[in-house]
């Protein structure tokens, strides 16, 4: 399997998002433990003994001056982790037009943007650059663009799709399914070739019971196996693993399209090894 949404971030910055998934009982309406609040050695190896291939290391600043920095770490654990897809983010601040493009030069895979942490207007000016190079290199964004589990002031669909209006070609991975706005992310899908959707958290006990996916929708997925890729939250989801991967079965949609949500599609967008031992 490939896991294109997991969290591996500097010790004090990952203890702080923990401290926020403690408090979230009040933004969410119940609790949020973390399952796999390990130290990073017990986490990796923890990924390898669910059967991981390749994952990423998502970072996210939550306000100017922070992201240059978690880049400089994000790609020193890449060098260190092979496993770990080269990961790197961006804020909207003037500082970005010279660090995405050096990151990239440095061999980033994977972008991370999370509208709803940052409270940021991906239409920003400040980011057209950013945009720009990332679409030029055909590199993927996983974003957090819907409002889900607590809306911001730029999630839903609008403000990104007017992204992609500017940018058409450019790769997203529109996390957590979109949610709770999933038909509205799966027609982005259909309009734009570059959109991508992850399954993190989607379908779960946890996310059906107060964002469940339309019933009406279901077989929308079965046409969307190339553009669907597994994704976790790891470490920071209330339940074992293996319950994300179990969810997807129960859709029932075939062992083709398991493959492809799982392995496939995300082996051909980052060019990982397709065929595993």
């Amino acid at each position: 399997m490939i896991d294109v949404h997991t969290h591996f971030m500097p010790h004090r910055v990952l203890r702080k998002v923990w401290a926020y998934f403690d408090a979230a009982g009040p933004l969410t309406g119940r609790p949020w433990p973390i399952t796999y609040r390990d130290e990073e050695p017990v986490r990796l190896d923890a990924l390898r003994r669910f059967g991981i291939r390749a994952f990423t290391a998502l970072v996210y600043p939550h306000r100017p001056d922070m992201a240059a920095w978690l880049n400089d770490w994000t790609a020193k654990f890449a060098a260190e982790v092979p496993d770990c897809l080269h990961t790197a983010t961006f804020f909207p601040e003037p500082a970005a037009a010279g660090y995405v493009p050096a990151a990239l030069d440095a061999g980033a895979r994977v972008f991370k943007a999370h509208i709803q942490v940052g409270a940021y207007d991906p239409r920003d000016p400040l980011l057209e650059p950013v945009w720009g190079a990332l679409s030029d290199a055909a590199v993927p964004t996983v974003v957090h663009c819907g409002s889900g589990p607590t809306p911001g002031v730029f999630t839903g669909p609008g403000p990104i799709t007017e992204v992609l209006r500017r940018f058409p070609q450019l790769r997203l991975i529109v996390a957590h399914m979109g949610m709770p706005e999933y038909r509205e992310f799966l027609d982005l899908a259909d309009r734009y070739p570059g959109v991508h959707l992850d399954t993190t958290m989607a379908f779960t006990d946890f996310a059906e019971a107060s964002t469940p996916f339309p019933p009406a929708d279901l077989r929308r997925l079965a046409d969307h196996g190339d553009r669907i890729m597994f994704g976790s939250d790891f470490p920071n989801i209330p339940y074992p693993y293996r319950h994300a991967v179990q969810a997807l079965e129960r859709l029932d949609l075939g062992d083709d399209w398991l493959r492809a949500v799982c392995y496939s599609t995300a082996a051909q967008l980052f060019g990982v090894d397709r065929t595993p031992s």
